[in-house]
């Protein structure tokens, strides 16, 4: 026994377990052992004192622990849906097997060239005829392995990427990705070439992430549509009912509550 309060007695692994469960609902605690260890002999005080004026009968009290048995056991099924939905190594697998493209990763180089207005003698930009000239002279540069910064005479007129930059599929925009993931490594392609200013793109290297590397994510995402799944069929069959007039979604501003049509025969199960 490391406790004791009243004729309550608390031993070490009791009052261990009652930090680890505090912890894991409301994460790490900044109090020490025994500033802690005060703060639970005081809830325990409390609570039974509760007890001895009877207040555990109180209609308000019976109400707020009829609403915490409910909420806890909502949270015991859910965990239990939860574990049972965790995807097998076979079905991980499976997935990854059937969106190999969806692991895809490319490397790749930007250019962008400013130009200049037609007629403009001031602001920011290459004159139009020397862009692609210039854009020739950078990508020699990334070819023979210089520093193509140097080619630069004013940082505002050119935007490039030192170093390839990694995206997977789905991070580039549309009109970049499709370009990224169709060329062939070290080929260049012209994204645009406006008036405004040509942006040219170069694949380093395409790669795919291995199974290994990606199961995390995909058991994550596994786990979740089989839990809505279940979640869902029971929905269909534990007989929830709501009344729609009641329930509907009220005008911005009213105050007024809506009248139920009738009563609940049953309540909605809360979701994580």
């Amino acid at each position: 026994m490391i406790l004791k309060v009243g004729n309550v007695q608390v031993t070490q692994a009791d009052f261990e377990s009652v930090v680890s469960s505090l912890e894991a609902q409301q994460g790490s605690t900044d109090l020490n052992r025994q500033a802690f260890g005060e703060n639970y002999a005081s809830l325990l005080m409390l609570s039974q004192q509760a007890v001895a004026h009877h207040l555990d009968s109180s209609p308000e009290v019976l109400r707020q622990l009829a609403i915490d048995r409910t909420q806890i056991l909502s949270n015991a099924e859910f965990a239990s849906l939860k574990g049972q939905a965790k995807p097998t190594p076979e079905e991980i697998s499976a997935y990854y097997s059937a969106h190999l493209e969806d692991f895809d990763v490319v490397q790749v180089r930007r250019i962008f060239i400013f130009k200049k207005g037609e007629g403009s003698a001031a602001g920011r930009g290459v004159h139009p005829a020397d862009a692609k000239a210039l854009a020739d002279a950078i990508r020699q540069a990334y070819a023979s392995g210089s520093d193509p910064r140097k080619l630069i005479r004013d940082p505002n007129d050119v935007v490039l990427d030192s170093e390839p930059l990694t995206f997977r599929r789905g991070e580039l925009p549309e009109k970049m990705a499709k370009a990224a993931f169709a060329i062939k490594e070290g080929e260049w392609v012209v994204l645009d070439d406006t008036s405004e200013a040509l942006v040219l793109l170069q694949l380093v290297k395409r790669s795919r992430l291995d199974l290994k590397e990606v199961s995390p994510p995909i058991e994550k995402k596994l786990q979740a549509e089989k839990l809505q799944a279940e979640l869902d069929d029971l929905k269909k069959t534990s007989g929830i009912w709501m009344d729609e007039k009641y329930f509907a979604p009220q005008t911005p501003g009213s105050t007024t509550k809506p009248q139920a049509s009738g009563p609940t025969k049953s309540v909605k199960n809360e979701e994580k």
